[in-house]
């Protein structure tokens, strides 16, 4: 293993990311922080819009533990997967530092195995793996499996890492993923595990891709206006739970108005809303804010694209 380790560490020297600055630091907030954005998100969208501008709004897990949930969601919005940041939050509000062990790491809210491998990793230099999705397809192919269970990949994972430089050969490892070992035409030739890839030349085979069915919602979301605001109500349910949005129904009102429809694509399904005003002539929803009010709040994405429907048609009148 030691030929092996040397390559994949000569290729990150000359090939790595190691200008991302959670590659640069040592605090396992700044690690912690930068894992979980990266969950389902892509490294330019956190790299570019939400890492720094997080850190300087919350700059220590403490600072993040004593502000309002509603504040951390707001700087949260747009990155979707809004569970993330409530469990951080919640996180915080537990622990003023992380702990370095991986069990203690799993008992708190939103660190899943992963995670918990992460930052033990990254912040702590801890002789483990990571299991991230590029490092899974990696492992596939250098052992032509086609469905391992995630017991697999992990014993795989824990007899190929490099216990004497950890972090370097993770990071490397995501990289060798996210840049040559790609879903679709990997560049085998320039990989450094080339050597003991068991599946190179058949590599798209591994792992077998499993056909997802996305199916489609409906929703009925009405927007009530009194005196020129707009009523929203805090989610209390666990999806988008505490973001600000519009109201849905079963049916619409009678009385309301259809303005026109949104649609937007979740992971698992995709939503198509179609969209009512009803003018009201004296309150009758419990908060009402004007557009301008509107735009300290976090809302979802899909209320974001209803408040862009409502307000094109109110300029056009």
């Amino acid at each position: 293993m030691k030929k092996t380790h040397k390559s994949i560490q000569n290729w990150y020297k000359a090939h790595g990311r190691q200008e991302l600055p959670w590659r640069t630091t040592n605090d396992p907030y700044h690690i912690y922080l930068s894992e979980v954005m990266l969950q389902q998100t892509q490294v330019k969208t956190v790299l570019e819009r939400y890492y720094f501008p997080f850190l300087k709004k919350f700059p220590t897990l403490k600072a993040l533990g004593k502000a309002p949930l509603d504040e951390v969601l707001k700087m949260w919005e747009g990155l979707g997967y809004y569970n993330r940041a409530r469990n951080l939050h919640k996180t915080a509000g537990m622990v003023d530092k992380l702990p370095s062990d991986i069990d203690e790491l799993l008992k708190l809210p939103g660190i899943g195995k992963n995670t918990a491998h992460a930052v033990a990793t990254f912040a702590f230099n801890k002789p483990v793996p990571v299991m991230e999705a590029n490092v899974k397809r990696i492992l596939c192919r250098l052992h032509q499996l086609k469905t391992p269970t995630d017991k697999e990949l992990w014993k795989t994972a824990y007899r190929l890492v490099d216990k004497e430089d950890p972090f370097n050969y993770n990071q490397a490892m995501m990289d060798i993923g996210a840049t040559l070992c790609t879903p679709k035409n990997p560049l085998c030739e320039l990989c450094p595990l080339c050597d003991i890839c068991q599946g190179k030349d058949e590599s798209t085979l591994y792992p077998t891709k499993k056909k997802r069915i996305i199916p489609t919602r409906e929703q009925n979301i009405t927007i009530y206006i009194y005196n020129d605001k707009l009523s929203l109500a805090q989610r209390e349910g666990r999806f988008l739970h505490g973001l600000w949005g519009f109201a849905s129904s079963e049916v619409p009102l009678c009385a309301s108005e259809y303005i026109g429809e949104v649609t937007h694509a979740y992971t698992h399904f995709k939503l198509i809303c179609k969209i009512y005003v009803s003018y009201e002539t004296e309150p009758m929803q419990e908060s009402y804010f004007s557009l301008d009010e509107i735009k300290k709040l976090a809302i979802s994405k899909v209320d974001e694209k209803i408040l862009k429907l409502y307000s094109s048609r109110v300029s056009n009148i």
